[in-house]
């Protein structure tokens, strides 16, 4: 349970301790003076969102601590020793939070340094607050559904269904996307089977195109070439040619040499060598001028081969020598395409078998939730006459959805049904009941769905808003006998009735710069309750009143 809760320079409260004891605790003041800030500073100590405009005026920093007795058992144990805070059940928890003018704030459990999402998980686990607001919640269908999972101990179930159905979505948007991938390619396919087709028939080779541009040179000048070349063997065959000149020189030597001994041997051995090079050279110039023909008919093929090379490149703007690699390129997208088809055969299987998982995992929850309806039901018609809805009747109405209109939280419409009169039809509680009678719905349910529930205080807030007399004193018993199970309940009222229930009685005052909180014994508590059954001028019938208020809640 809450045992302190310790603020400082938050909005008008400059410093204050709170001690709280268990059982009922009612926090009462004049509009204004403050109560729903304790509420305020509360949540910024359990991890709710932070505010600047709750740091007071003038001060850097705001700061607020929640110190708490939990039993070895409780729930919380289990988180904090997951987070690391300790080794071993603990019995005190000290939740602190300081919240800084410039919007960032800081966390700590123990004194150790959190994060404010640790925080909530913890402040969530020991505290449970109902608002002001939270009566009207009760109209929506998300709400409605929440408080019937709350009430089933179905976390487990939704969490399980819920990762089922993000799992289903997941294997949607994949297949999704490989179709709309596929639909993109498909048509590519023709394109690719025609461009592989041309290139199969074309037979590209590296190298190939400079080979047939040299011998396509050859050919167009084949007659000149040959023209001149024997023109030159003529040369050098011709009387005072090359090698006539050569065979003149070397005889003349050799004429003179048998005059100069060893003298002249390496000139005639060179010039001899030259003789016989000449004579290869004019062979080889012979035999070159015969190969090299004038073929008109090979032209023409090999200019239609280049230029078909040329023309399969500049399609596929690229060069000659990558039109064979470029055949690999394509083969493999063509391979892609028909590997997408398959994979998509793979991905429906995988969409279907995810489909069928989360609608087996989403019925499983729907009969849960059918289950834990019917007992609702029979534990809210309980707590509707002392409440003074005699009259009342409570129905949990289940309508399943198509998978397709499903989500995380399965596949059921949850609505909660109400009559506030004998003889009428349960009807969508939003539209049955006035704002009073739907708080007291809310407080029945609540009472119902957090008597299982492990949290060590329970705080409301105005849950007796729109209602008075016998109304606001039924509220107020079974406010009391809430607290009396094992649970603290703290509760801002307006409602002399209900305050007079308590155990412990909470002041809330206000001066123009400060909120101040008071602990009222037995004669102010009187006071204080005649004052909200009369206003500022405190009658003798109206004390006289609040005696028989607190009376009656000895008594009871």
């Amino acid at each position: 349970m809450l045992v302190s809760l310790a603020i400082r320079d938050i909005v008008l409260i400059d410093h204050a301790v709170l001690d709280w004891s268990g059982g009922f605790t009612a926090l009462t003041g004049e509009t204004g003076a403050g109560k729903s800030v304790l509420l305020d500073a509360l949540s910024l100590a359990t991890g709710q969102r932070g505010d600047v405009g709750l740091v007071r005026q003038g001060c850097a920093q705001g700061e607020v601590s929640a110190c708490f007795e939990i039993a070895s058992s409780h729930c919380v144990q289990t988180t904090l020793i997951e987070a690391g805070l300790t080794e071993s059940p603990v019995t005190d928890i000290i939740l602190r939070r300081i919240q800084n003018k410039d919007g960032r704030s800081r966390a700590f459990c123990n004194d150790k340094p959190i994060s404010v999402a640790l925080l909530r998980q913890i402040g969530s686990q020991l505290v449970e607050i109902h608002g002001q607001h939270e009566s009207q919640a009760l109209t929506d269908a998300g709400t409605q559904r929440d408080l019937l999972d709350a009430f089933g101990a179905l976390a487990g179930d939704v969490k399980k269904t819920g990762a089922a159905y993000q799992q289903w979505q997941a294997a949607q948007a994949a297949l999704a996307q490989a179709q709309a991938d596929l639909a993109d390619t498909t048509a590519d396919k023709d394109y690719l089977t025609h461009a592989l087709a041309e290139l199969a028939d074309l037979a590209p080779e590296v190298g190939e195109e400079i080979k047939l541009a040299q011998t396509r040179e050859l050919l167009m000048n084949a007659e000149k070439i040959t023209a001149e070349l024997n023109e030159i063997s003529q040369h050098l065959s011709d009387e005072g040619g090359g090698d006539n000149a050569i065979s003149a020189a070397l005889r003349r030597l050799e004429q003179v040499a048998s005059k100069a001994g060893t003298a002249l041997d390496g000139v005639i051995t060179a010039i001899d060598k030259m003789l016989i090079e000449t004579q290869e050279a004019r062979a080889v110039l012979n035999e070159a001028a015969a190969t090299i023909i004038h073929d008109p008919e090979r032209l023409q093929k090999v200019e239609q081969r280049l230029f078909a090379l040329r023309d399969m490149a500049r399609k596929h703007n690229t060069n000659c020598d990558d039109l064979a690699s470029l055949m690999g390129e394509l083969q493999s997208r063509l391979a892609g395409i028909e590997g997408d088809t398959r994979n998509i055969t793979a991905l429906e299987a995988a969409q279907n078998k995810a489909e069928a998982a989360y609608a087996k995992t989403a019925q499983a929850l729907s009969k849960a939730r059918h289950k834990a309806a019917i007992t609702l039901d029979k534990r809210v018609a309980a707590e509707l006459p002392p409440l003074k809805l005699n009259g009342g009747k409570f129905h949990t109405q289940i309508d399943s959805v198509a998978p397709e209109a499903g989500g995380i939280y399965g596949l059921d419409k949850v609505q909660f049904e109400a009559a506030t009169n004998k003889g009428v039809t349960p009807a969508p509680i939003a539209k049955i009941a006035s704002g009073g009678e739907l708080a007291r719905f809310m407080l029945a349910l609540k009472v119902v769905v957090l008597e299982g529930a492990q949290h060590s205080t329970l705080i409301f807030d105005e849950v007796d808003a729109g209602v008075g007399g016998a109304v606001a004193e039924a509220v107020g018993v079974r406010l009391h006998n809430l607290a009396s199970n094992n649970a603290q309940v703290l509760v801002v009222t307006h409602a002399p009735q209900v305050a007079a229930r308590a155990d412990q009685h909470y002041l809330v005052s206000k001066t123009s710069s400060q909120t101040a909180f008071s602990l009222l014994p037995d004669n102010e508590r009187l006071q204080e309750i005649a004052r909200m059954l009369s206003g500022a001028s405190i009658t003798a019938e109206a004390v006289a009143a609040a005696k028989r208020l607190l009376e009656a809640k000895v008594g009871s």
